[in-house]
């Protein structure tokens, strides 16, 4: 089935598949197949979705900490997110659980279950139907997505081949095209948008521009949305702030379980970290480019209420 749908190659000569309007390559498609076929939501789950290099690794270790703070205190050096990578900590359901196993054993990991994917929500929802599990989604400019994504594929590859056989620019046409894996961006950011607004309970729609700007607000906003609210005591005592403390990139960006190691996938655990930051872009695009990219996610989301400053 996978080799009859429409492909595309991509810079490195990769094939990928389009499968219900968005570009996978074939082993991530695969696992998606699994996904469908076997995965049952339980109302214990907690899946954190995103677009690649939107505050993905940020926001595992934020709903972590913060599901997990009466079980884990975050000041404590026994701490999970101190020894292991959020990554491994919050596995992801295409790219790791899936994708050797069509029964990966869900229902042995403790409650609450957090998982991660990268799907857009038409191709999640069906296994999470009549369920009151929890569907938490981090969007971010995609300006600053793609440069990140950019210097992600960097730390994978030779910088000099990087910048030789896939300039920014190529990027951007990429990007422009849809073609990319997980892609198209502005149509993953729609459907999430659409459900968080017919279904407020079952999907959050935050933004890391905002998760930047007012951390504190958010990370409570995120313990409301995921029914453990912070207690008057909790606040009182400084609990956001020390999960956003141990959470931070800084912080954990210089742990030595993050300086060494990979993921399950074969990428090194330091490649998931670099600056975090909002507006990067600026260093690396020119304004047409900017331009572009946004011209084309406003034609996209008009209409629909959600718009990037």
């Amino acid at each position: 089935m996978i080799s009859s749908l429409p492909s595309e190659k991509d810079s490195m000569g990769k094939t990928l598949y389009n499968y219900q309007g968005s570009w996978y390559y074939p082993n991530t498609l695969q696992a998606i197949l699994n996904y469908r076929k076997h995965f049952r939501a339980r109302d214990t789950y907690i899946i954190l979705a995103s677009f690649p290099k939107s505050g993905t690794t940020w926001l595992k270790a934020l709903v972590f900490a913060v599901v997990h703070r009466n079980k884990y205190a975050p000041n404590l050096v026994s701490h999970p997110l101190l020894s292991d990578n959020p990554h491994n900590l919050v596995r992801f359901l295409e790219i790791d659980l899936y994708v050797k196993n069509q029964h990966p054993g869900l229902e042995e990991l403790p409650p609450p279950r957090l998982f991660a994917t990268h799907m857009p929500f038409q191709t999640l929802h069906e296994s999470l139907r009549d369920s009151p599990c929890k569907v938490v989604y981090v969007c971010r400019d995609i300006k600053d997505v793609l440069v990140s994504r950019w210097h992600f594929i960097s730390r994978l590859v030779k910088k000099e081949e990087l910048y030789s056989n896939y300039p920014v620019e190529e990027m951007v046409e990429k990007f422009i095209k849809g073609a990319y894996s997980f892609g198209p961006f502005q149509d993953q950011v729609l459907s999430y948008w659409k459900e968080s607004s017919v279904n407020a309970n079952l999907v959050l729609f935050m933004r890391y521009e905002e998760m930047i700007e007012k951390p504190e607000a958010q990370v409570m906003r995120l313990a409301d949305f995921l029914g453990c609210s912070f207690t008057e005591e909790e606040k009182q005592s400084g609990m956001v702030e020390k999960i956003l403390e141990l959470c931070s990139l800084g912080n954990l960006s210089n742990l030595e379980a993050n300086k060494t190691g990979t993921f399950t996938c074969g990428i090194a655990h330091h490649a998931f970290f670099r600056k975090g930051g909002v507006g990067d872009w600026k260093n690396h695009l020119t304004n047409e480019m900017a331009r572009k990219l946004d011209e084309m996610v406003e034609k996209k989301l008009e209409g629909s209420g959600l718009k990037f400053e």
